[in-house]
């Protein structure tokens, strides 16, 4: 499957965005789904993930009551609505898609997209 993010951009503290992934090429709800992020000189990580089915979902602890991460199969559309954004959730924030459908186990990725950068300035 490839995986192709958009929405990023440069915001306020306090601001809203909508992330989007567009999945191709793949079976979409066979896969989980999930974004990371990397800021500069950091390791990249987890910010929330969705089951196949849109029904169970997890978060990073700093994306609690933030962000919400929700996905359209039929359009094979991943999104993550952020909220009250912050300095420190400026990154550049990834898609990726796992070949187990559930998030039980956790979720690593398998297939990434390549990216969007969100920068949120105080």
């Amino acid at each position: 499957v490839q995986l192709q993010a958009s929405g990023g951009g440069l915001v306020q503290a306090g601001d809203s965005l909508r992330l989007s992934c567009e999945g191709s090429g793949g079976s979409f709800s066979s896969y989980a789904m999930g974004w990371f992020r990397q800021a500069p000189g950091k390791e990249r990580e987890f910010v929330a993930a969705v089951v196949w089915s849109g029904t169970m979902k997890k978060y990073a602890d700093f994306a609690k009551g933030r962000f919400a991460i929700s996905r359209d199969n039929p359009q094979s559309m991943l999104y993550l609505q952020m909220t009250n954004l912050k300095p420190e959730d400026t990154a550049v924030y990834y898609c990726a898609a796992q070949n187990h459908p559930y998030i039980s186990d956790g979720f690593t990725g398998d297939y990434w997209g390549q990216g969007t950068q969100v920068t949120v300035s105080s």
